[in-house]
């Protein structure tokens, strides 16, 4: 009864600017929000990419009880989606209430259906719905980060462990950068290689914009040659390394290894206490790279609500159709590709 009572109190209306500081307040409490639940990915989307936004927020007497961050993509190649949420790992209703989840999740649902989308897709951690669609293609891998940085060190298995000192051997040098310029030469230099569309130099650059001193990019350079890098983020006591890439010349000093090294090393310096290593597709080489690292791999639930749509999408570069799509790109000039390349992965999500 306490349940249908409080279902009936709690609305959903559409977040507003004013909403923001409040929004990313419950954010940063409710334990299952993530990076991917803040409000600034409703600016960060709808300026790099152009698409429309649907953040939905619950509320009981003012106070708010869930969140949802919806984005619409509208596009004749790839389909008409809503998901919560594109170009990120973690989504769907985050809430403090079974009445706010529930009430988020059927906003959605009329949402989706007044859109008339092909589908409604929600990334979670956990499971939500069982009795959607679903894709077993993502796992991500989430480790405990020891307080004692050499334990840390120690805790990789060791051929792993073999290749950090290697670069440490080499003499790789980390560094913060305040902007993206580095960053990108490496990002899209290692996107190019293996045939993935890039994303535009302004998406990075309002990524850094928005969330300021929780997005940071730590680079590697080898006699102040700039061989890898990449952008994390930060989110409670947590870091995400979330995009990366290097140079050729990466893999001859174990420069990947030695940078997410130091993200680590960083990491447990500022007192954080789980390392996010992200998202992989089940069977890639980012895939089995993770699990070397000894982290265990842990199901995503992608779960997708039919509207329009007969299946479940399939657009990713596993899928066979791409692979001369994918061997053309690799052959394309760096340069032309990275003009290219994001007027195509904005609508991938």
């Amino acid at each position: 009864m306490n349940a249908r009572v409080n279902q009936q109190l709690c609305s959903v209306r559409p977040m507003q600017d004013s909403d923001a500081a409040a929004w990313d307040a419950f954010v940063q409490t409710c334990p299952e929000a993530t990076f991917f639940h803040r409000a600034g990915w409703r600016e960060v989307i709808t300026r790099a990419f152009g698409h429309r936004t649907h953040f939905l927020l619950a509320e009981a007497d003012g106070v708010i009880q869930g969140v949802l961050p919806l984005a619409e993509i509208n596009s004749r190649l790839f389909g008409h989606s809503l998901a919560a949420l594109p170009f990120c790992v973690y989504g769907g209703p985050a809430a403090s209430t079974e009445a706010a989840r529930y009430a988020l999740d059927q906003a959605a649902q009329k949402l989706a259906a007044e859109l008339r989308v092909d589908h409604l897709e929600y990334r979670n951690l956990q499971p939500f719905h069982s009795d959607w669609a679903g894709k077993d293609l993502y796992v991500t891998f989430r480790k405990a980060i020891d307080p004692e940085v050499e334990r840390n060190l120690n805790a990789i298995p060791r051929k792993q462990r073999a290749m950090v000192r290697k670069g440490i051997k080499a003499g790789l040098v980390s560094s913060v950068d305040s902007d993206t310029a580095r960053f990108f030469h490496a990002y899209s230099s290692s996107v190019h290689r293996l045939g993935t569309p890039v994303f535009s130099r302004k998406y990075f650059r309002l990524l850094k914009e928005v969330f300021g001193a929780d997005c940071e990019i730590l680079t590697i350079t080898l006699d102040e040659r700039v061989i890898s890098s990449v952008m994390n983020f930060y989110f409670r006591d947590e870091v995400l390394p979330y995009y990366g890439g290097g140079t050729p010349e990466a893999r001859a000093v174990a420069a990947n290894d030695f940078m997410y090294w130091e993200v680590m090393r960083r990491a447990c310096e500022k007192g954080c206490r789980l390392f996010d290593f992200g998202r992989s597709k089940v069977g890639t080489g980012s895939h089995d790279f993770k699990k070397n690292w000894g982290f265990e791999p842990q199901p995503l639930h992608y779960e997708y609500h039919l509207v329009r749509a007969q299946q479940v999408p399939d657009h990713n570069p596993l899928n066979p159709k791409y692979r001369l799509f994918i061997k053309a790109w690799q052959r394309m000039p760096l340069a032309l590709a990275n003009v290219i390349g994001p007027h195509i992965v904005k609508n991938l999500g």
